[in-house]
């Protein structure tokens, strides 16, 4: 572990290769698990907002969980979540033509209908972030359904953090991001 600014940043997120291989997982962190993908206040707010934007795009079972839901629920726990398809798929999931889980959250900023692209949480997987009240922990999320993430990356040489660099700006700065950089560097990644 190391400090870069207010956050504690797990060394596994330079040591580790990943790159998303959708022709072999299909999306699987989107419809697997047994929770929605985590959001800020904010995030909830803005789903709401947003949602008669993105419903057009979104298959009948997720339009339903959603009305019955709710945009975003709140767990036992208190924390915000996407909803889920009866315990299962994200209730903002869609499906291509070779039956790959996408994002209609992103589908529908890729289609410019929205400016939003998709939940913070999501668009950093495989790193995850909890936040305390004086930091921020950024680790890497081990899950076996992204093997073949990991297989790719090793193969590309990508480490997690060139991965999810776009998202990792978008989260924590620019700047927070080249002393990531610098950090990598000297670990030779």
């Amino acid at each position: 572990m190391f400090q870069l600014g207010k956050t504690i940043v797990s060394e596994t997120i330079i040591e580790k290769d990943f790159v998303c291989n959708l022709s072999a997982c299909k999306g699987a962190c989107c419809i697997s698990g047994d929770a929605g993908a985590p959001l800020s206040k904010e995030e909830a707010d803005t789903l709401a907002t947003i949602y008669p934007k993105i419903k057009p795009l979104l298959r009948e079972k997720g339009i339903a969980a959603i009305e019955e839901l709710g945009t975003s629920i709140t767990t036992s726990f208190g924390d915000l979540e996407t909803p889920l398809i009866k315990g299962a798929d994200c209730a903002y999931v869609i499906f291509d033509d070779k039956k790959t889980a996408l994002c209609g959250i992103e589908e529908a900023y890729n289609q410019g209908k929205i400016e939003w692209k998709k939940p913070i949480s999501c668009h950093l997987y495989p790193i995850r972030v909890k936040e305390y009240t004086e930091f921020s922990a950024v680790n890497y999320d081990k899950w076996d359904i992204c093997d073949d993430a990991c297989t790719l990356g090793a193969a590309l040489q990508v480490p997690v953090y060139r991965f999810v660099k776009e998202a990792l700006i978008r989260k924590f700065g620019e700047d927070w991001y080249l002393e990531l950089e610098k950090t990598a560097a000297k670990m030779n990644r």
